[in-house]
């Protein structure tokens, strides 16, 4: 497992949890100033993260529930675009705009997110790109899966036709 670039700390383990049945993920959350924050992940890479004027923040970086979005975004294109692939179809972009609701009021979850989609690629089936959009919500998107329990969450799609840089299936 790669180490952080900085002293190791003691993990604890959650008691239901072993090694044998779960998978475990580090990362480190620094302070630096105001309201900005330096995330940094276990495999070596790193985010500012920052708040908005009124909490002290500079705007030099994203929110911190803004990152989870993109996080959410980037697990469920990753599953999409993968499935597409391995369904040997000519995929050569993927975009996910989210649009998402919170919470007036602490904790200001979400309770609403929506996934729209564009595929663009040669000659996509419908009913394969609408499969894998379900199989990444349903199954494979760890994150969209677990914000579900919290958020009502919808998708959409559109597929754009384009001869241009077409993917060739594996």
């Amino acid at each position: 497992m790669p180490e952080f670039g900085y002293a190791r700390q003691a993990f604890v383990a959650l008691p239901h949890l072993t090694e044998e049945t779960t998978q475990y993920m580090k990362a480190r959350i620094k302070w630096m100033d105001g309201a900005r924050f330096l995330g940094e992940t276990e495999s070596g890479h790193s985010v500012v993260m920052d708040g908005p004027n009124e909490s002290g923040g500079r705007n030099l970086g994203p929110r911190p529930m803004e990152t989870v979005l993109l996080g959410t975004g980037g697990c469920t294109a990753f599953d999409v675009v993968h499935i597409l692939k391995k369904s040997r179809q000519a995929i050569s972009d993927c975009v996910v705009e989210i649009a998402a609701d919170r919470a007036a009021e602490d904790p200001k979850i979400f309770t609403r997110i929506h996934f729209h989609f564009v595929v663009t690629g040669r000659d996509l089936k419908q009913q394969q790109v609408e499969r894998a959009i379900r199989l990444s919500a349903e199954k494979y998107c760890s994150a969209s899966i677990m914000l579900g329990k919290t958020a009502r969450i919808s998708h959409d799609f559109e597929i754009v036709e384009s001869d241009e840089g077409s993917f060739q299936a594996d």
